[in-house]
């Protein structure tokens, strides 16, 4: 694979095509997003940027004026949202990944308008790893489409880490790297989050160099929307990890070899080392040599690691870690001397073990307030699964530096359903009420996986705008108007089904027993008791009426699988405990009605808008630009990380997908019978190893659609609702 890269002349002509075809005010990038998204909008609107500012944070005020509609606001991203808040609280529309709608009525003269000022400063979106699994192979247009997505549901400080790799090569390059020692390191690209964070090495290497040339130009591109919008992207840093080679350049530097899973492995810098700081220094005067200059700067050096130190109680121990967080902010400041560090906060509630108040503390010591920005990541983990109590507290207001609520609403990209409507509705009240609420800045979400459970996103963007108590029942009875444009029969049902199981409750890892490999039988993590059955099963009586909505289809197609995806788990006990029991013709049947219901699962989300594995794989080869080499390897990348990951972190990413049920699960299933009637072994690891090289495995569904998703689906509930 060639190994060049754009020359500076090339990507400047490219970053200046790509500002001649953009906004040259805020106020035209506001009305770009709603063109793009609201066309029939664009002609009744009037946008006016204000100086002021409340003292919370952003605000909006919409007003109607000879029948259009004017939203005055404190910065681009407060005038997006006036504009969206005004589209919902009206009930005419909604935008999300499967789907949007708008039902303007031709006189607005009866529409509610109103004023909003957000409780928080910043609005923050993503995950480190939303860039393995959902982000690494997305085009322009595909990055286009979330940046209006996050403009309009007021989202001002979004991670922005496309081109990392780009110029750390060039870094790597200075110090005197050779060009495999560069490739050889960096991993497949649905990988680099965890190699940027320290954890592997080697996964679907060497990384080719075409990848960084599709990677800078695209990064271009969208800092410069969202600089057009006025959002804060935080951008990389360097966090101390680096190719075991660099010995050979500097024989004397210490690293120390991490390990992560007990499998996989990188080597660290420490900060103690001169190099740390000269590295760090060294990749951010490349970064804005390139993309200009920039505010944050995202450093993560202790993700799900052990960390080198003393024991606690140990003075030496609180000593060093304010020395470490002490060079880690100098190597940030070195390269720009205005930035700030941000910092993701995971480990606070996941590792308490380590990170008790005096390690935090003594870490963050020596680092200005006004120079660090925490990101509290995972509030929903502290409150609803682990039950640890808040960070905030604990950490008595993080001491005094800046930080961020914020919830994990997703992990892996996994497409079940799960999450507690009432606490995302509210949750941050209790930050923002709280004596400990210290430099409470930011409200946010940081989703390992996107394109699922939309409800849940649309409802946390409407909390970080919201410093009252949400009615979550009349919340969705809205949500429900704006996503159909009626509330159907049987649609208060569902959802009170629905908050009594699945989103009632939650669970980091949402999936059915047969995402898994076979021979683990035991119960699944989705939620799906008699309340869940009993909601879709209401709403599937009147189904039939909304046939011709698109937004519904879509909607019942996935609600429809996750009930045949219950029952399905259903039958896999009863299948081995016919086994057990030696009752061989009853778990026949069994497997052939488990076998149907899959198949026809498959088939119903054949034609979502968004859970396809053919989706998946097109983007990933599209990357290629016709080299069919090069769109293997990025297929085989993207096959790996929604199944077997590595291997070993197996079936983490289980989808609800159409091609992933039918081509991975279900043959999966079929091998685990015919070795049951046989009694013959199977290799699976062997199997799913193979299952990932591409050219193969196209669902049946994908190549004979069926006429009707809707009555696919309610066919689907019927075969599922016997048993």
């Amino acid at each position: 694979m060639k190994r060049i890269f754009l020359s500076g002349l090339s990507l400047f002509v490219a970053w200046a095509s790509a500002c001649a075809q953009g906004d040259t005010t805020p106020e035209a990038a506001v009305r770009a997003v709603v063109g793009r998204v609201f066309p029939d909008l664009e002609a009744r609107l009037l946008v006016e940027l204000s100086e002021s500012r409340e003292a919370s944070g952003d605000y909006f005020c919409q007003e109607l004026e000879a029948g259009k509609l004017r939203v005055r606001g404190s910065s681009p991203i407060a005038l997006c949202r006036g504009v969206y808040d005004f589209i919902r609280n009206n009930g005419y529309g909604i935008v999300h990944w499967s789907g949007d709608r708008l039902d303007l009525p031709e006189n607005l003269g009866l529409a509610r308008t109103r004023k909003c000022v957000s409780p928080f400063r910043h609005h923050y979106y993503f995950n480190v790893v939303t860039y393995g699994y959902t982000l690494p192979y997305w085009d322009w247009a595909r990055w286009e489409r979330e940046i209006d997505w996050m403009a309009l549901h007021g989202i001002d400080m979004p991670l922005a880490l496309v081109a990392n790799e780009a110029i750390t090569a060039r870094v790597w390059r200075r110090l005197g790297f050779t060009e495999e020692e560069i490739a050889d390191y960096f991993v497949g690209p649905a990988h680099l989050p965890w190699m940027r964070m320290g954890n592997i090495s080697g996964i679907d290497s060497p990384l080719p160099a075409e990848w960084h040339e599709r990677q800078i130009a695209l990064q271009h591109r969208i800092l410069s929307r969202m600089r057009s919008l006025g959002m804060k992207p935080i951008c990389p840093g360097f966090a101390g990890f680096v190719p075991q080679a660099v010995t050979r350049l500097f024989p004397k530097v210490k690293i120390t070899e991490t390990s992560w899973g007990g499998a996989f492995r990188n080597w660290m810098l420490s900060p103690e080392e001169p190099l740390f700081c000269e590295i760090g220094k060294l990749f951010i005067e490349e970064w804005e040599k390139e993309f200009g200059k920039n505010d944050y700067y995202l450093v993560d050096s202790f993700n799900e690691m052990e960390i080198p130190f003393p024991s606690h109680g140990n003075p030496e121990r609180y000593a060093l870690l304010a020395d470490y967080g002490e060079k880690v902010y100098r190597s940030v400041k070195a390269g720009n001397r205005d930035a700030v560090w941000v910092m993701q906060g995971w480990m606070f509630g996941y590792q308490r073990n380590i990170w008790d108040p005096a390690t935090l503390r003594a870490l963050l010591s020596r680092v200005p307030d006004d120079r660090m920005l925490l990101l509290d990541l995972a509030v929903d983990y502290n409150r609803c699964f682990w039950k640890n109590g808040a960070n905030w507290e604990l950490y008595e207001g993080f001491f005094n530096k800046p930080w961020v609520y914020s919830v994990i609403p997703n992990m892996g990209g996994k497409s079940g359903m799960t999450g507690v409507l009432a606490f995302y509705a509210n949750g941050h009240l209790s930050a923002l009420n709280s004596a400990n609420r210290g430099k409470l800045t930011a409200f946010g979400m940081a989703p390992e996986g996107l394109e699922n459970n939309e409800v849940i996103y649309e409802l946390i963007a409407d909390a970080g705008w919201s410093s009252t108590a949400i009615d979550v029942e009349a919340w969705l009875e809205n949500y429900t108007q704006c996503r159909y444009g009626s509330v159907p029969q049987g649609m208060k049902a569902f959802w009170q089904g629905m908050v009594q199981s699945v989103y009632g409750s939650f669970t980091d890892h949402p999936r059915y027993n047969w995402q898994l490999r076979p021979g683990m039988v035991g119960k699944g993590t989705i939620n799906a008791n008699a309340a869940f059955y009993r909601g879709i099963e209401a709403l599937a009586e009147h189904a039939a009426s909304m046939k011709g909505n698109v937004n519904f289809e879509n909607d019942f197609c996935e609600w429809a699988v996750a009930y045949a995806g219950g029952k399905a788990e259903a039958l896999t006990r009863e299948i081995e405990l016919a086994y057990a029991q030696g009752r061989r013709e009853a778990a026949e049947a069994a497997e052939k009605r488990f076998i149907g219901l899959l198949e026809k699962a498959d088939q119903v989300l054949a034609s979502h808008p968004t859970k396809s594995l053919e989706h998946w794989i097109r983007r990933a080869r599209n990357c290629a630009d016709g080299n069919e080499a090069l769109a293997d390897y990025y297929e085989r990348n993207a096959r790996r990380i929604v199944t077997i990951w590595g291997p070993p972190v197996e079936d983490y990413s289980a989808r609800l997908w159409s091609g992933l049920i039918g081509t991975y699960y279900l043959p999966r299933w079929k091998h685990y019978f015919e070795m049951k009637k046989s009694g013959k072994s199977f290799d699976f690891p062997q199997w799913e190893r193979a299952w990932i090289e591409p050219g193969n495995h196209i669902s049946p569904a994908v190549k004979n659609p069926v006429e009707s998703k809707l009555d696919a689906a309610l066919e689907l509930l019927r075969s599922a609702s016997g048993i």
